[in-house]
């Protein structure tokens, strides 16, 4: 499978970054290491990517006991209980096959792996079978510790998933708060799940229904700005560290380009969903990353 598609290779044509790239992607690789199915065995959640249904782009967070993600050979990973039940992607992954991105992230250690690949059910929960499988490194992840597991969350209660089409402002204030968020992109190809860190306020509500965030420099991949090149559909993943609540946004984005290299994606809020208490993981206050760039008014 070729690491870049079409978008990609765009987005490092117009940085200058292509030679980079090619040598980052050779990292990419179609099976899952020993070193890297250890980690995976290890992490108490996991966030995947894919599109409903009705094609709109999500990222949902998958929780459990470490262990309950774990690779089933070189190329494949299982992950038991699957997707919730009251979660976007809940009727997402058929038998037929569904593209999705999976990271799986430690606060702990401030690493970092992705796999992206097909997703079936399994008895179990859901299979997916890898296609690409690559690290990043520590850089905008902030560093936690892990408290414990809070009690189940009582999220199959009427009325305790919140649905929107625009952001309260409570929830506008959440984003404005948050040093962390996922994001899952699409393209012809397949689906992409990627972090996005920086310092409280990185993340700008522009209205209630727009939000832009800089795109710092990382890897010079640019899959996630390549896939929203080429289709433009994205999803959002906020989560509240310490209450376990997450809020999910389903839209579109572009990029804005600007003077010496600097890259702003605005989003556009199509769905919002808000589940408080979604995970049972509890952790601690943050520890900045000291990569993360200083906070700066976004242009308009």
């Amino acid at each position: 499978m070729r690491a870049y598609h079409s978008g990609s290779l765009a987005v490092q044509e117009r940085v200058g970054v292509r030679q980079l790239a090619e040598h980052v992607g050779r990292s990419i690789g179609e099976g899952i290491r020993p070193v890297a199915a250890a980690f995976l065995e290890a992490q108490p959640m996991l966030v995947l990517g894919a599109a409903d249904p009705d094609g709109r782009v999500w990222a949902s967070l998958l929780t459990g006991a470490p262990g309950f993600a774990r690779a089933t050979g070189p190329h494949g990973i299982s992950v038991e209980g699957g997707v919730p039940a009251r979660d976007p992607l809940s009727t997402a992954v058929t038998a037929a096959g569904t593209p999705v991105g999976t990271i799986a992230l430690d606060p702990r250690t401030r690493r970092r792996m992705r796999l992206n690949g097909i997703a079936r059910p399994s008895a179990r929960g859901l299979t997916v079978d890898a296609e690409q499988v690559f690290s990043n490194c520590p850089k905008y992840l902030q560093k936690r510790e892990l408290y414990g597991f809070a009690d189940p969350a009582p999220d199959h209660r009427d009325g305790a998933v919140r649905h929107g089409t625009a952001l309260t402002p409570d929830q506008e204030r959440s984003v404005r708060a948050a040093d962390t968020f996922f994001v899952a992109s699409a393209a012809a190809d397949g689906v992409d799940a990627s972090h996005r860190g920086g310092n409280p306020g990185f993340v700008t509500p522009l209205s209630p229904t727009e939000l832009s965030w800089p795109d710092y420099a990382g890897n010079a991949m640019f899959l996630t700005l390549g896939n929203l090149e080429a289709d433009g559909r994205a999803g959002l993943l906020f989560l509240d560290w310490r209450t376990g609540t997450t809020l999910q946004l389903s839209g579109t984005a572009r990029t804005a380009y600007g003077a010496e290299g600097a890259r702003t994606v605005r989003f556009r809020v199509a769905h919002v969903v808000e589940t408080p208490g979604a995970s049972p993981l509890r952790w601690s206050e943050p520890e900045y990353s000291p990569a993360n760039p200083p906070v700066t008014e976004p242009r308009p």
